[in-house]
């Protein structure tokens, strides 16, 4: 530095000096190259380059002197390196603010009103079944907010809420000094504002970064959102402790009270709250949070919105508390829910339920799902103790829309978390013949062909009749009604495995289905759901419509991000499925489902057992609604139990689920002459048919079955005119269960599944036979019967 000095005193502060100590390059090269640059321009850009040439030579020695100038004033320099730090911030300031944009949300997130990694699943009529993480039990409209409560809260956060634009300096400013002044932090900085934007979008880590970005979207907020949105968000979103979200939810935590019904100083409690929760809970540091009660009151009376009588009267009021659990851990119809969120990856991607904030509303009706839980709870409690089941499974769904009205997935979601209607695989029984039949409607034949009930063995396979008994020739309609399990194996080998099949499958049956001889008697597994969904392609005249539980799911935003939209598709032509619903009506008013005739409109269904009663079904439906019940064990221990009890069931929820709805009648039965099929029978060659001559016993039954069965049938076909030009037949007088077992006991009519009531069978996969609890003999009377009760006690050891 020195040597510069001195270098600068004692040269001339002139250009000319100066330029000489500079090094130049050699004069030939500087002119051949300026020679040969002028020879390539037109004379009018040759003086434009000499005339440029000449500014730059004079502005570089005019830098140039007043570089080597030492008699200028100082504070020249000053001010040049004060202009440029002050514009370099600026540009730094600048580029800051745009970073920081670029990290935030775009201007639609800004209308966000939920919290992030939270989820709302509701019902149809928009009460809250489950939620889960940050989130509020109940979204408040502003105006049902009780005013002194959002002053509260202004109060005690927030006291130039309304004159800022989302930092208020001066509030900033404030609060410093009256924490340095009380040497304890007594009041925040942030406004209410940044405070709904760092429980919206940032994390609560405490760096500089942070609250930059909590500032910049303050501000943005206000822009975009007005000052009743942003109060009406922060009071239904801020946290206030006990897992309170809201001042709804604190409100219940703490008084058991709506906010409408809070006193003033438990407002004040409330608003307290949020700089601290855990430091003011009133129920953890009551003193603490009288305190800060206090102080809540004193700046609402400094602001004007109370009198000073108000605030001394709250002050006294002795902070009295009523606790209770948080309402948004409360889960209702839970296994319904927990299919619902096991759905929501078929709808939404997974970064998108990642980020969570979704809110679910469902197809659940909270009325009927009630009902629902009450019947089953009613069964377990009487039929389940008699009759050795210890679960039970119901769901009902509207068949014209596939939605999922109702779902009960056992006896206690609390104890065992398995839903029996969806995730349960179980084989259906005699319900699985409704689909052999409707496969036989659909090739073309009439319900009144008959097959000849007799002991029967095809390729080494041999079915079995509950009793083992047997009818001789009956038609198929007779036949479904009584649930005969041979004639129905004879149907199957008529129609084939593959059409069969295929309409099972169309009309919603999801669990691979096996070609063998058992799949007419239900040996194929299946869950409650499937088989429900299917039989309602009966109730809509063979439309199916995928079974769901969502109808809409919505973002943080409130925008609507998936809706429902199934089509229906045709499964079976319309005339063969209304005829199978007549056949339907006929095993619940003369059959095996008589336990769940409604009085006031036609019902039709099917029941259904599995081997050694292992499974009780019963599948039944009205125009409107289609239900499905299931009893059993989990661990596959046989019951003593039968389908009536899962036909009771149903009657005992469905009696409930129509009040109020209209009758509706089914579908008149089409004309049987000259109708042509819709499906292509491909009939199964047996390799052998063996069959086998009844014995003198068994004979004697056919023919004692066969004069009552004649007379029945007469009668029917004198009926069936009516029936054809009315399907509105007034029901029988609703049985008791009692009453129905002991008819189809007497009657041989009770279910059973593929493997049942087999003495011969060639399938691998078959189970052995059951046990049977009556008497050999196949002439028993009923007089001979015990009374039901006594059949279905267990057995004493």
């Amino acid at each position: 530095m020195g040597k510069l000095t001195s270098w600068f005193k004692r040269k001339p502060a002139n250009s000319s000096d100066f330029d000489q100590e500079q090094p130049r390059l050699p004069p030939d090269n500087h002119h051949e190259n300026e020679e040969s640059d002028n020879e390539s321009l037109s004379p009018r850009h040759r003086v434009q380059a000499r005339q440029l040439l000449s500014q730059m030579k004079s502005l570089s020695s005019g830098i140039t002197a007043k570089l080597a100038m030492g008699d200028k004033p100082l504070y020249r320099r000053i001010w040049f390196w004060a202009g440029l730090g002050i514009g370099g911030g600026t540009v730094a300031v600048i580029y800051g603010i745009s970073s920081i944009d670029r990290t935030l949300p775009d201007k639609a997130a800004l209308n966000t009103l939920i919290r992030e990694q939270t989820l709302t699943i509701k019902a149809a009529n928009g009460t809250i079944l489950k939620q889960q993480g940050e989130a509020t039990r109940e979204q408040l409209k502003l105006d049902q907010i009780p005013d002194n409560l959002e002053k509260a809260f202004i109060a005690s956060e927030d006291r130039r809420f309304q004159q800022h634009n989302g930092v208020d300096l001066q509030g900033i400013i404030r609060a410093v000094l009256n924490n340095l002044r009380s040497q304890n932090v007594v009041e925040g900085g942030s406004t209410i504002t940044q405070q709904l934007a760092r429980i919206l979008f940032l994390k609560q880590e405490r760096t500089i970064w942070r609250k930059l970005k909590e500032v910049r979207l303050a501000q943005k907020m206000e822009q975009e959102l007005t000052k009743d949105q942003i109060l009406e968000r922060y009071l239904n979103l801020v946290y206030l402790g006990g897992g309170a979200y809201g001042v709804a939810d604190a409100a219940w935590v703490y008084f058991s009270k709506s906010p409408d019904q809070l006193s003033l100083a438990e407002m004040a409690t409330i608003a307290g709250l949020a700089p601290a929760p855990s430091l003011y809970a009133p129920d953890q540091n009551p003193e603490a949070a009288k305190q800060r009660r206090n102080l809540v009151l004193h700046r609402m009376q400094e602001d004007g919105v109370i009198t000073a009588a108000q605030r001394q009267a709250a002050v006294q009021e002795p902070l009295t508390l009523k606790s209770s659990a948080p309402k948004r851990l409360q889960v209702e119809s839970p296994y319904f829910t927990s299919y619902i969120q096991k759905e929501l990856p078929k709808y939404v991607s997974s970064d998108v339920l990642a980020t969570g904030g979704l809110v679910v509303e469902t197809t659940l009706n909270p009325t009927w799902q009630k009902a629902a839980e009450e019947a089953v709870a009613k069964t377990l409690r009487n039929q389940g103790r008699w009759e050795n089941f210890k679960q039970a499974a119901m769901v009902a769904i509207d068949p014209r829309n596939g939605e999922i009205q109702a779902m009960v997935g056992g006896k206690d979601f609390g104890k065992n978390q398995f839903n029996r209607v969806t995730q349960a695989q179980r084989q259906p029984g005699s319900t699985f013949k409704g689909f052999v039949y409707a496969t036989a409607i659909a090739i073309g034949k009439s319900p009144y062909d008959s097959y000849l009930d007799q002991p029967f063995v095809v390729d080494g396979y041999e079915p079995k009749n509950y009793g083992e008994n047997f009818h001789g020739s009956m038609s198929m309609r007779d036949a479904l009604t009584r649930s005969i399990n041979i004639i129905a194996v004879k149907v199957l080998i008529d129609v084939g495995f593959a059409p069969t099949i295929k309409l099972a499958h169309d009309m919603g049956i999801k669990s691979e289905l096996k070609p063998t001889y058992s799949l007419a008697l239900g040996s194929n597994e299946v869950n409650l759901l499937e088989l429900t969904s299917a039989y309602g392609s009966f109730a809509t005249q063979g439309l199916h419509t995928e079974v769901h539980g969502i109808r809409r799911i919505l973002n943080r935003q409130g925008k609507v991000i998936w809706s429902s939209d199934f089509n229906s598709k045709r499964a079976l032509d319309a005339d063969s499925a209304a005829i199978m619903t007549w056949m339907l009506r006929n095993v619940v008013q003369a059959g095996t489902g008589g336990a769940a005739q409604l009085n006031d409109r036609p019902v039709a269904g099917k029941t259904g057992t599995s081997d050694e009663a292992r499974d009780l079904w019963f599948i039944g439906y009205i125009p409107q609604l289609v239900t499905g019940v299931w009893l059993g064990n989990d661990d596959n221990r046989p019951t003593y139990g039968s389908s009536g009890s899962a036909a009771y069931t149903w009657h005992e929820f469905m009696e409930k689920a129509v009040e109020g709805m209209p009758v509706e009648k089914f579908p008149q039965r089409p004309k049987l002459e000259g109708r042509k099929g819709t499906i292509k029978a491909q009939r199964i060659k047996p390799k052998q048919v063996l069959n086998r001559s009844l014995s003198s016993d068994e004979s004697k039954q056919v023919s004692s079955d066969d004069s009552g069965s004649s007379r029945r049938h007469r009668s029917r076909r004198r009926n069936s005119q009516e029936v054809q030009q009315s399907d509105d037949d007034t029901p029988r007088r609703r049985r008791r269960r009692d009453r129905t077992e002991e008819a189809s006991s007497s009657n041989s009519t009770s279910e059973s599944s593929s493997s049942r009531r087999r003495s011969r069978r060639a399938e691998s996969d078959s189970s052995p036979p059951r046990r049977t609890r009556r008497s050999s003999s196949p002439t028993n009377t009923r007089s001979q019967q015990s009374s039901w009760r006594d059949r279905l006690r267990p057995p004493q050891e």
